[in-house]
């Protein structure tokens, strides 16, 4: 009960507005072959977005394959990063009041997917 009314409030106050701007960077990454992966990553970002509250982001293992590794420098390399300093930003400026605490946390685990898309998991 209280993961829905988190989750209703984060959409009320901004959270679809930021899943709908990862969809659509993802959807357009999508278009291209070369994009795909980084597309797919965008709209697991979109997903997490959308509704923060009740999920967990395990990033143990991410960097488990050469694959996941060239993948992630890349993603840091063409905006990764970021996006996580932009997560990162808000939670600060949440954090500054109590009621803004849940909030903070959930921008938090938007900083994890971020930092490292590839090999995350959602949980």
């Amino acid at each position: 009960m209280v993961s829905l009314l988190g989750n209703l409030l984060w959409i009320i106050l901004g959270g679809v507005i930021v899943a709908l701007l990862y969809l659509i960077g993802g959807l357009v990454l999508c278009l291209t072959i070369v994009g795909i992966p980084f597309g797919v990553q965008l709209i697991k970002l979109s997903l997490l977005a959308l509704a923060p509250f009740g999920k967990e982001v395990n990033t143990e293992g991410s960097a488990s394959g050469l694959l996941e590794i060239v993948m992630n420098v890349l993603w840091w390399i063409f905006g990764g990063v970021e996006a996580a300093i932009v997560h990162l930003v808000l939670a600060l400026v949440l954090a500054i009041t109590i009621v803004g605490l849940p909030f903070a946390k959930q921008h938090l685990k938007l900083v994890k997917l971020a930092l490292v898309p590839f090999g995350a998991r959602i949980a």
